[in-house]
């Protein structure tokens, strides 16, 4: 299934981005210190190697099983939710999830939605969407309220104004908060921030949520969170619209038990989160709180093509925990920003390309030393650095080769002549006698070697053979190769 693409800063200025953060002496120190002080709480939370390693051996079969059995638990879902009185919607591209939202707000006459934290809504470009159609999205939790007062995307998963400095949220809150003077003390700046969006709980015509797991057995939409947010989004307002990716679903509600101890130790180092929601339908008779209406948004946006690929499926075995962008020496150095997608870092490296397509994303999957860091600390085993790999020889290869599962932008970087460079290089190499001639011209004739050799030289110097090889040294001196 194709997906629309749909985002703020196109994936494909990657590079020039990412040079103006490195740029940013101020961005680079905030983030090293942001990233060591979470690796830091991790690592506190898994003293016992061992049973951190059985912990991910029983997270990855829990993945795992779900995406082996996904179509039928999607149904087992829908089934359960619908006999609890949710409506259930199916939207294969963003576009028609925002639009199933956009008609549900219509027909009840909202006019302002308050949102609890969804990178799924992210994703489609949900507040952008709406606003354009009159109705106004407040983000309630506490770093998407910051970044959407700046009008900026978040730059990480779990805390999407990691990016911001108390100074700059400071005065932010002075800038947009009518009546607030200016402080940088955290405490301060915590308290303006809830007392600002209380009474945007109680005046919200409906409530948004995203969906953490979702237990196919019971038909239970799980949510973690840290501020209360997430709870008064989801009960307040009379109407509440959860949305989540298809792959968020797990065959049964003890499963979702280790997951989210993997979630929450190895995202923000604790264990446990403040708050875990466990929604299972609207307001029942006799019930005092909750929504009376319920409805739940299950989004494609390009994830059944990662499923159709055996290789590229265990991308969505994600649980959004964001260790990976934590341990990721690219993404510490350069931030979420740059990439120019709603998932940032290696997470985003290998889930982009299925939501965007390769023509956008194709230079993300580069962004990386393939150093292993992402898979090694994945709390469900996701292989990050062979899906790199493998993306991007999607993304060179030819795209009139036919393949089982072709994806959305395939030989989107392919080059007929890097392809022929590549293959004489492979037949010199391949063949003793063609080796030695080329090894005898390449040090005879080294003057001509090109300054600029392609994307060597755009970081680097020009290489030039020297004057003698090895080999020949080597035979001089009578020592065998």
């Amino acid at each position: 299934m194709n997906a629309t693409t749909m985002h703020f800063v196109p994936p494909a200025d990657f590079h020039a981005r990412a040079r103006e953060a490195l740029d940013d002496a101020k961005l680079r120190a905030s983030f090293r210190g942001a990233m060591d002080f979470l690796q830091a709480k991790r690592s506190t939370q898994f003293p016992d190697a061992q049973e951190l390693e059985q912990l991910r051996d029983l997270g990855e079969a829990i993945r795992r099983h779900a995406l082996a059995n996904l179509p039928q638990l999607l149904e087992q879902l829908e089934a359960k939710l619908t006999s609890a009185g949710v409506q259930v919607h199916w939207a294969e591209t963003g576009e028609e999830a925002n639009a199933i939202i956009a008609r549900i707000a219509a027909e009840r006459g909202a006019r302002t939605i308050i949102k609890g934290k969804s990178m799924a809504s992210e994703e489609i470009e949900l507040n952008h969407y709406l606003a354009d159609r009159g109705v106004d999205c407040i983000e309630s939790d506490m770093g998407e309220y910051i970044v959407q007062m700046a009008g900026e995307k978040p730059s990480h998963i779990v805390m999407p104004a990691i990016h911001k400095t108390r100074e700059e949220i400071g005065t932010l809150f002075e800038q947009h908060i009518p009546g607030t003077a200016y402080s940088d003390d955290v405490d301060t700046l915590i308290r303006t921030g809830r007392r600002a969006l209380r009474s945007a709980f109680a005046g919200a015509d409906i409530g948004l949520s995203g969906v953490n797991f979702a237990a196919a057995d019971t038909g239970t939409l799980w949510l973690v969170e840290n501020e209360g947010n997430g709870r008064l989004s989801t009960t307040v307002p009379d109407v509440h619209i959860a949305i989540m990716g298809l792959e968020k679903v797990v065959a049964k509600l003890e499963h979702i038990v280790p997951l989210a101890s993997l979630l929450t130790r190895s995202a923000t180092g604790q264990a446990i989160t403040t708050y875990f929601n466990l929604i299972s339908g609207p307001r029942r008779p006799g019930e005092r709180d909750g929504p009376r209406e319920m409805h739940l948004v299950l989004l494609d946006n390009g994830r059944t093509q990662a499923y159709a690929d055996e290789q590229l499926r265990a991308t969505l075995q994600c649980i959004r925990c964001g260790a990976c962008m934590n341990h990721c020496p690219v993404y510490g150095r350069i931030g979420g920003h740059a990439y120019g997608t709603t998932y940032p870092g290696p997470i985003g490296k290998i889930i982009s390309p299925h939501l965007l397509g390769l023509e956008a994303t194709a230079d993300l999957a580069t962004a990386s030393s393939l150093c292993g860091a992402c898979g090694e600390v994945c709390p469900v085993r996701i292989p990050i650095p062979a899906l790199l790999v493998r993306l991007r020889t999607e993304a060179n290869r030819n795209p009139q080769e036919p393949v089982a599962h072709p994806l959305r932008g395939q030989g989107a970087k392919f080059s007929r002549g890097d392809k022929l460079l590549w293959r004489f290089w492979s037949g010199a190499f391949a063949h003793p006698k063609a080796y030695r001639w080329f090894r005898l011209a390449a040090t005879r004739m080294r003057a001509l070697a090109p300054s600029a050799q392609l994307g060597w030289t755009r970081y680097r110097a020009p290489l030039k053979p020297a004057a003698r090889s090895l080999a020949d040294l080597l035979e001089e001196r009578k020592q065998p190769e």
